[in-house]
């Protein structure tokens, strides 16, 4: 409660559904997934006592299935009086919390304060259930894309495709928060080709963002028919020579700005200087899918035990992995067993991106 102490805060309502996943241990209060809203509410005082905060619908499950009442007092409301106002929900936590101001992770009307960005600097650096957590989605995640890869075939659309990849995540209990289907022309048309009733002829990139118990992991594959075209190729090589340098350079410390300067000067050595003005290059992940994004004016800096999704992309083509920045160096979590890599070296050590998979050679060049 360092935090609240710092700021005068006497306790913070968090309704945001990524942070009552984070302050639960991978816990739901989400019914209603296109907002970032959930429909109940954890507080958090500055003297440690923690409550939970919900309508007489919520609560019966929530205590059953999500939360346990030995982690967080029960507070319950009528579902009409929660709905009367957005004051009380601020009410009931000024009354349980009287001696000090009340704070929130969204906005509640009036003058309470929003301290979301607080928040979130809480949670970038995971605990060890955490990084074990998304270790094992990580691994699911990238196992799971290879085996739905397995099934494909020429002639399918990208809504069949994306279809599938759903259906198979959820048999794990995954959940695509984003899934991007491009094939052919569609790749280097659009940086989010979103799936449509396009039929796959040669090219196919799938990007996909999956979540589970609150966690996020986000990763990328591209798949030819047949032999990979050498300008391909050659794309998808430059991107793994700009994410072997972010991986080497993911270490404690690092500046989010520097970050950005080294990707900058790998695209210009790779002779697509202009690539890192077509789209970001990934950030800081967890229970969002970025936290932060590297760029030019970021003050946001790299710390252990810290997730990571870096995508850089040239027109065509991407490379896309998440990782945990550990004392050891950069963990990518998300590799697909089989799928192909392109090892980059840098400083003796050798750092390892997503190639291309064909479906006749079974392995990139």
């Amino acid at each position: 409660m360092r935090t609240l102490a710092e700021h005068k805060l006497a306790g913070v309502l968090l309704n945001a559904q990524h942070n009552f996943a984070w302050l639960t241990a991978g816990g739901s209060n989400g019914i209603d997934l296109s907002r970032e809203q959930g429909a109940s509410y954890l507080l958090a005082c500055q003297d440690g006592r923690r409550f939970l905060i919900a309508n007489n619908i919520e609560m019966p499950r929530l205590l059953k299935e999500e939360v346990s009442a030995d982690d967080f007092d029960p507070i319950e409301i009528a579902w009409q009086k929660e709905k009367s106002s957005f004051g009380t929900v601020l009410d009931l936590a000024r009354s349980v919390s009287p001696n000090g101001e009340i704070a929130s992770d969204i906005f509640l009307g009036g003058d309470l304060p929003f301290v979301e960005p607080l928040i979130a600097a809480c949670r970038y650096q995971l605990t060890v259930p955490e990084v074990e957590r998304l270790r094992q989605l990580g691994h699911d995640a990238g196992k799971t894309l290879g085996r739905v890869i397995d099934t494909l075939s020429p002639g399918l659309t990208e809504n069949e495709i994306a279809t599938r990849v759903r259906s198979e995540l959820a048999s794990n209990g995954i959940f695509a928060v984003v899934l991007l289907v491009g094939a052919d022309e569609r790749i280097e048309r659009y940086r989010h080709p979103l799936p449509t009733e396009n039929i796959w002829k040669k090219t196919l990139l799938i990007a996909v963002c999956a979540r589970r118990r609150g966690l996020i992991v986000s990763l990328s594959r591209v798949v030819c028919t047949g032999e990979i075209p050498a300008e391909l190729q050659r794309r998808t090589e430059a991107a793994a020579a700009v994410n072997a340098e972010l991986y080497a350079a993911t270490i404690q410390g690092t500046k989010a700005s520097t970050l950005y300067q080294i990707v900058s000067e790998a695209y210009y050595r790779q002779g697509f200087p202009n690539e890192i003005n077509q789209h970001h290059q990934g950030g800081a992940c967890g229970y969002r899918t970025r936290d932060w994004v590297a760029h030019p004016s970021s003050i946001e800096t790299v710390r252990i035990n810290q997730a990571f999704a870096w995508n850089p992309s040239i027109t065509g083509t991407k490379t896309e992995e998440t990782g945990i920045a550990t004392e050891a160096g950069f963990e990518v979590i998300t590799a697909t067993a089989g799928f192909p890599k392109i090892g980059i070296t840098i400083n003796s050590s050798e750092y390892f991106s997503p190639g291309i998979l064909s479906l006749t050679k079974g392995v990139s060049a």
